[in-house]
């Protein structure tokens, strides 16, 4: 289980981050929602010990939180990508930088619930589209199976049929990994559609946070439910009566 407890990060003198709270179970999806400037990323950065937090603590089953090496799914898929390697040789870099041996079958079963083709990854990140790219991030955050896949915008950088197909492919390996996914996004619709929880940060501190369904009918925060009223409007999100 991830745990943030009382969590503070400053910039400076400036709190980016004010007293974070929250838990999450393997195989549960939290969805970090906010607008821009809200502390989403700075939350992703400090989970994966980028920023160091001026107090609180972040732990995996007890222990600190790095022990898990959770694995980081970015925003910009090519961006993950070394320009002068293959994708197979940046897919398996975490192996390699753990000394682990890759099960029999592990490579197959996962291009396989990511529909990559594996022929694909011979190729360099110029080689390839933008969803194609995406799913290989995708692949290379879950080969080291690690317990624990933070998601930066996963969608962002896609085209909206390509966005529907990867959030149902994220949460169908998620059914067959078992791994808890933090998921930082804007998309209001998408996390309603595939999150368990939604915390909704503002600026920097926790709104609220709730179970999904929840935040569709009801939220409490006069904020969130300007939030869900403006996903509604511009139709990211259906009204739930």
């Amino acid at each position: 289980m991830l745990k943030v407890n009382n969590l503070v990060v400053k910039r400076g003198p400036r709190v980016t981050l004010d007293d974070i709270n929250l838990s999450l179970q393997a195989g549960e999806t939290l969805a970090v929602v906010g607008e821009s400037g809200a502390g989403k990323s700075t939350l992703i950065a400090t989970i994966l010990g980028l920023l160091k937090p001026a107090s609180g603590e972040i732990t995996w089953n007890g222990q600190p939180v790095r022990e898990a090496r959770p694995a980081l799914v970015m925003q910009e898929p090519r961006a993950a990508f070394n320009p002068v390697l293959s994708l197979r040789q940046s897919v398996m870099e975490p192996i390699v930088a753990q000394g682990t041996v890759l099960g029999i079958g592990c490579l197959e079963r996962l291009c396989a619930g990511l529909e990559l083709p594996s022929e694909m990854l011979d190729r360099h990140p110029n080689q390839v589209s933008i969803g194609q790219a995406q799913r290989a991030g995708i692949l290379r955050a879950l080969i080291a199976a690690a317990p624990l896949v933070l998601f930066d915008e996963p969608l962002s950088a896609l085209d909206a049929v390509t966005q529907k197909h990867t959030a149902q492919l994220i949460s169908d390996l998620q059914s067959e990994e078992g791994f808890a996914a933090l998921i930082v996004t804007h998309d209001i619709g998408y996390a309603v559609a595939h999150a368990d929880q939604i915390m909704v940060l503002k600026d920097g501190r926790v709104e609220e946070t709730t179970d999904a369904q929840t935040f569709a009918l009801n939220p409490v925060s006069p904020y969130c439910r300007a939030l869900r009223d403006a996903a509604i409007s511009l139709g990211a999100l259906e009204a739930v009566t």
